[in-house]
Parts: C-alpha cells; structure tokens; sequence
C-alpha cells in the first residue's frame, strides 16, 4: 500500500509476466480450503519467520511479533498516511482481533457520526531480505472483504512491505523501497503486485504509481475467498528480480536492469518490514469509484481476514514458483 503520498489513478505498467497455468490447476482445490496452516516450505526453502494468529477469539495479534499503528500518521510523518485515506487506526478489537479458529481479522467500522475506524499492523522485525546471492519469499494466505460493487467503495486492503530505513524518518518514501505484494481497491475482482522506488512524483520508478501490474484471482473471485499471496525477492539470479504470484500464479515481474544501480541498491540494499492493513478511501479506491470514497453506499463492517504470515529464505540460484499446498 503505497503510502507515503496520494497517488495518481492506477495504470499499470508492462511486466515480464509467466503464467503458470497448469500449476494454477493443481491448486485449486487446496486454495479453496476455509482453514490452512502455515505452508510447509518447498525444497530447498526454509521458514524464517511467521505468525498463523492462533490466539484466542478477541484477542490482539502477538506484540511479540506485531507493532499496531494507531492515528492518522506517523510521528512527524505525512497526513493520512499519505494517500488521503479517512479512517483512524485503532487497537480497538472491534477493529482488529484473533477469531480464535487461526484468523486475524481488520474490520473496518463507521461510527453515529460517519467517522471511520480501521487497523494496520506491521511486524516489529525490518531486517528480512534474501542473504548474498540467495532468495527470500514473502507470503500470506488472506481472504479479502466479502463486499463488491457500491458497498465497497472505499476499501483498500493490503499486505505489503517498506524499507527498514523508512522507520525513525518517515519522510525517505519512495527512495528506501515499497513492495507491495498485494493490494485490492473497492472489491474488484483482481489484485495488484507493485515496486515503488526513486523519487517522487516521477523517477526511474513512475511514482506515484510505480511498476506495477495486476490480474484476476484464479478459480475464484477475490473478495470473500481465500488465496495466497506471494512475493519473492531474487538475489541469486542477474539481473536480480522481484516476483508477485497469486496462488502460484507468477503474475508481475521487475528486473534490476529496469532501473539504475543506485535506484535498485536503495530500494533493496536492506531489510523490510511487513504491514497489514485495511485503509477507507483514499489515492487508490477514489479513481476507481471516480468520486471521494467511503460513500453513503459503503457497508461497513467487512473484515479482512488473514489465515497466515510467513517468511521462507533459500540459499538456491534457480528461480521456482511457490508451491500450491498449504499444509
């Protein structure tokens, strides 16, 4: 979720995309299952770090391994986050909670009042990124709010990254590097995939749109059905990549060729941080609607809900998509 600065409507760029049809195939009946634990790492892979949010019903996320944003900012940082977004971030649990059957839920609510509320949380770690000449892969299994058309004007859910050097600053944005491994705006039936890097407005990167692309969930819509998302950062391979996937599906693509060396070192020379979030209106849903969101037609209330967050890390120098089990 591109979140330093109000965005432009979103048009894609051109990304080398592999479609992994048949891999797509052997999935589907393991994306469509309502409960899955952690994914067990394919060959080669091993699991740095996750959180399956096995706490109990109306609880908060672990703070062991979760910083919960509160307000409209960051200390010192851009109004609404940015983007133009209208809600306030709480650690109410109406708005963030375990369900207690492995979920995380982001509930967006609208008060008396028309005001809104939300969550965002990010992972306390920033220091994720593949080792020298290795691979990390970034991945979730996220079922987005169950709401189309005129009643989900305005949501924005998302599962994304920033740059660690972007804590402590909070005005570096896009130089320190967004990956946004998936984003969905008023319930469209795709996702999008985006690199966010350079300078702002414009730069090697296009911001503030960046290189991104998108495409439709396979097998089944994306709001209200799980699948997971998967973001692989590639430092085994030259030009070194970045890869976005839903349930197996390679979807997005960005070399380290289509930017210069100092672009590409500054928004991949160091770890990253993972947030979660449900943001209300804002730089990516009002293009969309073609109007301000949230509107009198917004139904508030639809979670997010979020299976699983891990972080698996190989030594490995060839690329392979991620696998379709979930178990």
């Amino acid at each position: 979720m591109p979140k330093k600065h109000i965005r432009k409507p979103r048009r894609r760029s051109t990304a080398v995309i592999g479609s992994l049809a048949g891999l797509a195939l052997l999935g589907f009946g393991l994306y469509g299952l309502a409960d899955a634990s952690v994914a067990k790492p394919p060959g080669g892979w091993h699991k740095v770090w996750s959180d399956d949010f096995s706490g109990a019903a109306g609880t908060l996320p672990s703070s062991k391994n979760w910083i919960t944003d509160t307000g409209t900012s960051y200390p010192g940082g851009a109004a609404n986050f940015g983007t133009g977004e209208v809600q306030t971030y709480t650690k109410d649990t109406a708005n963030l909670q375990q369900d207690g059957s492995g979920h995380l839920k982001i509930t967006p609510l609208r008060d008396a009042a028309g005001k809104w509320t939300s969550a965002r949380i990010e992972t306390k770690r920033s220091n994720f990124e593949p080792p020298a000449h290795g691979k990390l892969r970034i991945q979730a299994r996220v079922q987005l709010p169950n709401v189309t058309g005129a009643a989900a004007e305005g949501y924005w859910p998302a599962f994304w990254t920033l740059g660690a050097p972007f804590r402590g600053n909070y005005k570096n944005w896009p130089d320190i590097g967004e990956f946004d491994v998936m984003e969905n705006a008023a319930g469209q039936n795709k996702v999008s995939g985006t690199l966010h890097c350079g300078t702002d407005p414009g730069g090697p990167c296009n911001e503030t749109q960046g290189l991104g692309d998108s495409r439709a969930c396979p097998t089944t819509a994306c709001a209200g059905h799980f699948h997971t998302y998967t973001f692989e950062w590639d430092r085994s391979s030259s030009p070194q990549q970045l890869r976005w996937y839903v349930d197996g599906v390679r979807y997005h693509t960005v070399s380290s060729d289509q930017v210069d060396a100092a672009t590409w070192a500054a928004a991949t020379g160091h770890g990253h941080f993972i947030l979660l979030n449900v943001a209300m209106g804002g730089a990516f849903p009002d293009p969309v609607a073609g109007h301000a969101t949230p509107s009198s037609t917004t139904r508030p209330g639809v979670p997010m809900k979020v299976d699983y967050v891990a972080v698996y890390s190989s030594r490995g120098s060839a690329s392979s998509a991620p696998s379709p089990g979930n178990s």
